[in-house]
């Protein structure tokens, strides 16, 4: 299959370092965070897996409501990611996206959403292998 776009991003030192894109667009430095006991001074995987996906969420969701003749005027997604500690030594992350379109009736949004989730690509990746919650909400309860 041919891509559509492709992309790559290095990281070095692991949770201590950074990690650049090819492209030199994205450059952050990372850290471990405080209550993993590290100083907290940069980004970590997690934060990162979050941006990642609720700005690819949020972009599906635009597609399927343009497709239905919804407004996603001032919409915003937010994705609540947590690192949790599976058997042995393995760990994982569970994600839980809150989204919020002010100008859709909450049914419809809930649609919309769930439409949202069989469409985008982080949502398709994580499908039977991570715990995603999809939520429609007021925008008082985002993480801003």
């Amino acid at each position: 299959m041919t891509a559509l776009y492709r992309t790559t991003v290095t990281s070095t030192g692991p949770r201590r370092g950074t990690a650049v894109s090819s492209d030199g667009r994205l450059r952050v430095e990372l850290d471990v965070p405080t209550e993993l006991g590290g100083r907290g001074a940069g980004t970590d995987p997690e934060q990162l897996f979050g941006a990642g996906y609720a700005a690819c969420f949020h972009s599906a969701l635009t597609r399927v409501a343009r497709a239905e003749g919804v407004s996603t005027k001032g919409s915003q997604v937010s994705a609540h990611v947590a690192l949790i500690p599976l058997d042995g030594d393995r760990f994982g992350i569970e994600v839980d996206l809150e989204v919020w379109l002010p100008e859709v009736r909450p049914d419809t949004a809930q649609v919309l959403v769930e439409r949202a989730h069989q469409v985008c690509p982080y949502s398709n990746a994580t499908r039977g292998n991570i715990r995603v919650g999809l939520s429609v909400t007021d925008q008082s309860r985002l993480a801003s």
